[in-house]
């Protein structure tokens, strides 16, 4: 692979003016990237600096520096393939009860059946992403000192402003190194002090997790970030206080030590911020998410927009890859489907009367027709229920802006992937409570799970257990990249409870306990001698 980053400063979310080729080892993790427009030149002018700002969001959604492919921020597979939202979806949810890819792609089957290794094209795509995105943001984050700003003559306002870019750039910072907590353990780390040209040293997961804790928390109580709900789609304190949630939720399996209460205390704040459950579930997965009911729910979504967020990855690949057989486009707001992703009877068999039963709103983007309910085929688009959770069509009926009903070309969609939301919030506070975390009460925790069901019509709990949430985890958020982490959490991923395909048989079987995390890759491990194995490869 090629071993220099190479960045072009951009233009807003698609980043138009993004020309330059980058590759994506992460031995380059702590260098600068080298610009075709002078940084000192770019970061004297706040309305650049918040150009740049707007690329490090949407690094989560477009997948190169020219859209929808041609210049790849990445190298070493397909363009589309390696976007930062499809290569995490993927991890979280194929490698799950709750989804599939029948796609014979590469090494991507034994993604589907937890059978992968340190070379798989796919685990190392989305560790790629990871870690490129934290060298843009620790670039961000050393051109905007306050001592930089002084020199550069930004005072007053624009640096306020500028103080508030920088915060936002180390709270997404903080969310990449909490995906590598997750998915890879530990990991190369560097911040904005790192020497440049140096190789970037190994930190071992309770290290990351410490790091990103003192830095959330930092950033809870120091001025800079927006309030909650302050700006759609910009990493406020809100965000901030979900990932701490996430984070001290997972502590368990992260650190070995329970940090329920502390989970209770950040789930607090959000659950004080102002944010209600939309009326209508499906209306958060449309492409006018940004603008109904359903906006005061998503606490950060990854934003797209069919103009100028142009990809075959994200919500391209999550509108699209669902769709086929007797599924109309149309009807999704698109031209058409990739016959890809389906789901596996664990998840329709949550649900009442299974795929078909209509006493929970949820169940209403299960598609049947025509399919077989069981996956007895890994690569069968007819083997396994369709799911129609995302579309590319507005609340009132009307296709997205590239939508063939408004003259575009059919391919990409307007809706915005929620990451965070309200009701995920009240998932993990009655979690958190189960678990024996101080600072709430289970008569709370049994009615914010309740308002999560009644919104879909479902039977209201007269008490609940652990078992339950795990459960009403997967009726709430499923497909929404949230499943593995879940199972890993409640101890049922790799061993106790199978599923299709899980471990390469049709009707699953236990799998190595060493798959509760994916590999270092061996391309970046060649690089930096500093990095070792995860135990099982």
């Amino acid at each position: 692979m090629n071993q220099k980053f190479t960045r072009t400063l951009g233009m807003l979310a698609l980043a138009a003016g993004l020309t330059t080729m980058a590759s994506s080892c992460t031995k380059d993790l702590d260098q600068v990237p080298e610009y075709s427009a002078n940084a000192e030149v770019v970061y004297r002018d706040p309305v650049q600096i918040k150009q740049v700002l707007a690329r490090l969001y949407a690094t989560f959604a477009v997948s190169g520096q020219k859209g929808p492919a041609g210049a790849g921020d990445i190298s070493g597979i397909d363009e589309g393939f390696s976007n930062y939202l499809r290569t995490y979806w993927q991890l979280q949810e194929i490698t799950t009860d709750e989804a599939i890819l029948g796609w014979n792609d590469g090494n991507l089957p034994s993604v589907n059946t937890l059978q992968w290794n340190a070379d798989n094209e796919f685990v190392r795509a989305n560790y790629d992403r990871i870690f490129y995105e934290i060298a843009l943001c620790n670039e961000f984050i050393r051109q905007t000192t306050d001592a930089k700003l002084s020199e550069r003559g930004i005072s007053g306002n624009d640096a306020s402003t500028v103080r508030t870019y920088r915060a936002e750039a180390r709270l997404l910072r903080a969310l990449c190194y909490w995906h590598a907590i997750d998915l890879f353990g530990g990991g190369p780390f560097a911040t904005e002090a790192a020497s440049i040209g140096t190789t970037p040293p190994y930190k071992t997961r309770a290290e990351l997790f410490a790091f990103v804790e003192s830095e959330l928390k930092d950033l809870d109580t120091t001025e800079g970030l927006l309030a909650p709900r302050g700006e759609y789609a910009r990493a406020d304190k809100a965000v901030a206080w979900t990932l701490l949630t996430k984070l001290y939720l997972n502590a368990q399996v992260y650190t070995g030590t329970n940090r329920a209460t502390d989970a209770i205390t950040y789930a607090n704040k959000v659950l004080a911020a102002g944010y209600t459950l939309a009326p209508n579930y499906t209306f958060l997965f449309l492409a006018d998410n940004d603008k109904t009911a359903a906006r005061n729910e998503i606490i950060f979504p990854i934003a797209f927009d069919g103009l100028s967020t142009q990809g075959y990855g994200g919500m391209t690949f999550l509108v699209h890859a669902p769709v086929g057989r007797a599924i109309a486009p149309a009807s999704i707001g698109i031209n058409g489907g990739w016959s890809g992703l389906r789901t596996k009877p664990a998840l329709t068999r949550l649900f009442p009367g299974g795929a078909t039963g209509t006493t929970d709103k949820r169940q209403t983007v299960f598609f049947t027709k025509g399919q077989n309910p069981n996956v007895d085929t890994l690569g069968a688009f007819s083997s396994g229920v369709l799911v129609t959770k995302y579309k590319n069509v507005t609340s009132t009926g009307k296709g997205g802006k590239d939508s063939n009903e408004q003259g575009g070309s059919g391919d990409f969609p307007d809706t915005d992937f929620p990451m965070f939301r309200l009701a995920d919030v009240q998932l993990m506070y009655a979690e958190a409570v189960l678990r024996g975390g101080a600072g709430g009460s289970q008569a709370q925790a049994l009615a914010l799970v309740n308002a999560v069901r009644a919104r879909s019509g479902a039977t209201p709990f007269t008490t609940i257990a652990l078992a339950d949430i795990l459960d009403e985890r997967a009726r709430e958020l499923f497909w929404e990249g949230h499943r593995r982490t879940d199972l890993i959490r409640f101890g049922k991923f790799t061993t106790g409870y199978n599923w299709a395909f899980k471990g390469g048989v049709k009707e699953g079987r236990d799998v190595e306990a060493t798959r509760v995390l994916f590999p270092i890759p061996n391309t970046d491990r060649v690089v930096n001698p500093n990095l070792p194995q995860n135990p099982g490869y």
